[in-house]
């Protein structure tokens, strides 16, 4: 069959179908993955991304750029992966498939990926570790086998990772700590993660007798009922976690030698289910020399003063007590801790914390605080010259006073969010000189007031979101000349006065999102002053509303710096965008304009921001043709991303003529497109990412470009193609646009001129050869078709009013005197016959043809008197015709033919039909000089006289002999 494609695909004139085919056979350098993104370029050895995660697979797509560094295919429902599926992808070096149902892999597999440093298997439902899985990762550093149900390990199944660091088997069924001897085996190990694993003991005799290169363990949420080391095998520990382990069962501790763990920095005990005498053992019978940080959170049951003091070791300098139900904070409770340089008492019930009891803990820098019962502050942090950081977050803090964070000059980061704040007095921060972030949202502040006209000459971040706050004054931030970010969002603001931001001389980001900020709010271009550095200013999610084409006064005249403008989604509808709304914004690079519904973009509207490169219109009402034009995108050339998804929009030919070279991104899921053709694709040269999801495409040749092209594309990447379905014809609804059948809708141009011109020379020919030997046949048919038609209408006329002559006379003009001399004499005079004669009865003004036609049908038998200038001449040879055309077409005896010479045989042959007319009937010859007219006259009276019908023929005009005069 792959030969069959390989001719296939060489053929000029090949489907697209069977083209598609040897897109995905063999065109791996073209972004064709199904369903997969691409992420950086596929002549990219650096950073090439495939991301196929969550894509619902059944197998490993194919083909995989060989190229690839980093794959992601997790969150899919492989079960089974076999050798054939993965190519050779050398440059591989992130793998994941974890969340994948992956229940077996053949051995080998891994082969394909001679480089790969990290492997993701993790929630998955492998049984085990076989000894060819991990055959070829000789460079593998980090492997996650998580989640799964391995159950055993083969002995040699890690012989061969040697660079091996980090190993996660969390959430496995191991059960027994020597079922993990081949992972210890690994030379480089340095982090080994077996929590959950259902493991009752923990001996060390059950590990190799030699020493270890761990240097982090995990034994977390296991049910140990035991934990005995008897020799020195982790040297090099230093992070330990014991945390949840023990369960409802108490667990023994033993280590024979206090210096076993000398080694360890990180100690985690929470949740162990250990008494509280224990606790002392573990923490008292070891010598914890290098021990830095200790975990004591969850530990309920136990009394927090003899916590503390057997837990503030000499060396300790980090202690978590998190949910230990600790209700307050004693005197001299801390006074065994004055080394600690961070407290963490977060998550616990307390309310009521002694005046001293930081008194001892001069080298404190960090104290947690959060998720506790405090009602107030009350100068509880005087004692901490040092303190850097502070979280009071998430308590019931209802006021502030002017000593509450007295002396605390280092303090650098203080968080009051979620509590029950009303008010700031102007003097509660005066003394935090150094204080950089300060968040005091979700309390219930009504104004700020003179808070901050004071100095915090280092703030850089304040946040205030979540409150009540509903006007902002004049200068109400003067005192913050150093910061940086300004968060407002989530309040009730609207109004805003001019100046209020006057003094943030370096504020580089404003956020007024989701308040009740309306147009006329920032009407006056002041209320937008005296931040000259602002980069970014977010106030989406507002009332803000035009009607107006043109502002009198633009908002943002004085932004000349800001890079940044959200001010999507308002509440009410944005209307539209006035035409210099804008105006000022000289530096403006990215613009969120979604949700707005908005209906029409005005030329003019970024007239003033030549440096905008994103532009974001999605979830807008952009139905008419005319909504958007190119003379929109003129103005920013340099625009390389554009979002305009869920805007109804029918079509993207506003992006033709608008010069946008640079455009590089277009996201335009969830519109009306139904067709995209090449002229469109022409006119973005830089386009690498295309997303047309969900959009109601026409199934037919008209697409069969763009079908080809997001197939065959190496340059940009259409994202998830496959998923992209037919709207139109109904027959196709809900099927891939990938399976449209376009086999004709391949034109080969050279081929189709190639037949054209083959079939003009030929009918050349044809017409040439046709003309040249049968010019007289083709004359009298095209004169036998005009009479035909000429019967057709005559004939019904004639029925109805029967005959005006008895003979019509055909003869050449020299031949004229006969016919007054002796015909007219003898037929009209005599016999008393009606002729009809083109000099004396044709109509004038009327053409010849008409007058011959009409005088044929018009009289009940045609007499040609034939003479050798009768056939020289051209109507004779019309009359002839017509007169013959009557004749066999009305089965009548209609012709009588005289010939007034004797004309020989071959000169007869050029008319061919009057030849046959000789031969077939009857004729009258005019007797020579001296022969007797008599005869001649009876016979042709018995000849007029003649019935009309076959049936009615006498011999003499049947054929049946040739009468002599």
């Amino acid at each position: 069959m792959t030969a069959n494609l390989d001719k296939l695909c060489s053929k000029a004139t090949i489907s697209l179908a069977v083209l598609c085919i040897c897109i995905f056979s063999f065109q791996v350098n073209a972004f064709s993955l199904t369903n997969c993104t691409v992420s950086g370029a596929l002549n990219d050895t650096e950073g090439l991304k495939v991301l196929c995660y969550n894509m619902g697979f059944c197998k490993v797509p194919s083909p995989i750029p060989s190229n690839v560094r980093y794959l992601d295919m997790s969150f899919n429902s492989i079960s089974n992966i076999r050798v054939e599926e993965f190519d050779d992808l050398s440059y591989l070096s992130y793998l994941n498939l974890s969340n994948s149902k992956i229940s077996w892999i053949q051995e080998g597999t891994a082969e394909h990926f001679p480089h790969l440093i990290n492997l993701n298997l993790a929630n998955n439902n492998l049984k085990g570790v076989s000894r060819g899985l991990l055959d070829g990762l000789a460079d593998l550093q980090v492997l996650r086998l998580d989640g799964n149900n391995i159950e055993h390990i083969d002995k040699l199944a890690f012989s061969n990772l040697r660079n091996m660091k980090v190993l996660n088997l969390t959430k496995n069924n191991l059960q027994q700590i020597a079922n993990i001897k081949p992972v210890i085996l690994s030379p480089g190990l340095e982090e080994l993660l077996i929590g959950s694993n259902n493991f009752d003991v923990f001996n060390s005799y059950d590990m190799p007798r030699t020493s270890l290169s761990l240097k982090k363990i995990d034994f977390s949420y296991n049910p140990l009922t035991k934990f005995q080391i008897t020799e020195n095998i982790f040297p090099n520990l230093d992070y330990l976690d014991i945390s949840y382990c023990g369960q409802n069962r108490t667990m023994l501790w033993n280590i024979t030698d206090k210096t076993f763990l000398n080694s360890v920095k990180v100690l985690n005990l929470t949740a162990v289910h250990i008494p509280e005498e224990n606790i002392a053992a573990i923490l008292h019978e070891v010598s914890w020399a290098s021990l830095f940080k200790l975990r004591l959170n969850e530990l309920k049951r136990m009394n927090t003063k003899t916590l503390l003091q057997y837990a503030c070791l000499p060396g300790i300098r980090v202690l978590r007590m998190q949910r230990n139900k600790i209700s307050k904070l004693t005197a001299y409770m801390l006074d065994p801790c004055s080394n600690l340089t961070e407290l963490d008492f977060g998550d616990n019930e307390i309310s009521h914390i002694s005046l001293p009891v930081f008194k001892e803990l001069t080298q404190l820098r960090v104290l947690h605080l959060q998720i506790n019962r405090l009602t107030k502050v009350e100068n509880l942090f005087r004692n901490l010259p040092l303190l850097e950081f502070l979280d009071l977050s998430r308590n019931r803090i209802t006021r502030l006073t002017c000593s509450d964070f007295a002396n605390l000059t280092q303090l650098s980061s203080l968080y009051l969010y979620s509590n029950r704040i009303s008010k700031l007095p102007s003097c509660a921060f005066k003394d935090l000189n150094n204080l950089e972030i300060l968040r005091l949202g979700s309390n219930k502040l009504l104004t700020i007031d003179t808070a901050f006209e004071n100095d915090l000459p280092s703030l850089k971040v304040l946040q205030l979101t979540y409150n009540k706050l509903s006007t902002l004054p004049k200068e109400s931030f003067k005192g913050l000349s150093n910061l940086r970010t300004l968060d407002i969002g989530e309040n009730q603001i609207s109004e805003i006065e001019p100046h209020a931001f006057s003094g943030l001389l370096n504020l580089t980001e404003l956020l007024l999102s989701s308040n009740r900020i309306t147009d006329k709010a920032i009407r006056d271009e002041k209320v937008f002053s005296g931040m000259p550095e602002l980069k970014t200013l977010e106030i989406y999610s507002n009332l803000i509303s035009y009607v107006d084409d043109t502002l009198g006064m633009p908002p943002f005249l004085l932004l000349g710096s800001l890079e940044i403008l959200s001010i999507h989604s308002q509440r009410r509808g944005f209307g539209k965008i006035p035409s210099n709304l804008l105006q000022g914004l000289t530096s403006l690079k990215m613009f969120y304009g979604g949700s707005m519904n908005l209906k029409y973009l005005h030329p003019d509207t970024f007239s003033s921001t030549p440096k905008l490169w994103f532009l974001d219109l999605s979830k807008n009402s952009f139905a008419d043709d005319k909504s958007i034009t190119a003379n929109v995108f003129h103005p920013i050339p340099k625009l390389s991303k554009l979002i305009i998804s869920r805007s109804q929009i029918h079509s993207l030919n506003f992006v033709l003529n608008a010069n946008l070279s640079r455009l590089s991104v277009i996201k335009a899921s969830e519109n009306m497109l139904d067709v995209i053709n090449q002229t469109l694709i022409r006119s973005l040269p830089k386009l690498r990412f295309l997303d047309l999801m969900k959009n109601t495409f026409t199934c037919d040749c008209n697409n069969a470009f763009f079908i080809e092209w997001a197939l065959k594309s190496n340059y940009t990447q259409v994202v998830y193609l496959s998923r992209y379905t037919c709207s139109y014809p109904l027959s196709l609804r809900g099927k891939s646009i990938l399976d449209l059948k376009t086999e004709w809708c391949n034109v080969n141009i050279d081929f189709i001129m190639f037949v054209l011109s083959s079939v003009i020379v030929t009918l050349t020919l044809l017409v040439s050869f046709i003309y040249q030997f049968f010019q007289w046949q083709i004359l009298y048919a095209y004169y036998l078709f005009v009479a035909f038609l000429y019967d057709s209408k005559r004939k019904q006329i004639h029925q109805q009013h029967g005959y005006k002559y008895d003979a019509f006379i055909s003869y050449n003009a020299r031949d004229e005197p006969w016919v007054v001399k002796e015909l007219l004499p003898n037929l009209e005079g005599e016999q008393g016959w009606r002729l009809c004669l083109h000099h004396r009865d044709f109509e004038p003004g009327r053409s010849i043809i008409d007058n011959i036609m009409d005088g044929i049908y018009s009289s009940r038998k045609t007499i040609c008197v034939i003479t050798n200038n009768y056939l020289r001449s051209t109507w004779c040879s019309k009359e002839i015709q017509m007169a013959n055309f009557r004749l066999f077409d009305e089965q009548k005896d209609v012709l009588i033919l005289i010939f007034l010479e004797d004309i020989p045989t071959h000169q007869l042959s050029p008319y061919h039909r009057i030849r046959k007319l000789v031969k077939k009937k009857t004729y009258l010859k005019w007797p020579q000089n001296g022969e007797y007219t008599r005869f001649f006259w009876q016979k042709l009276r018995m000849a007029l006289e003649t019935k009309e019908g076959p049936e009615g023929e006498k011999p003499l005009l049947n054929g049946q002999g040739e009468c002599d005069y």
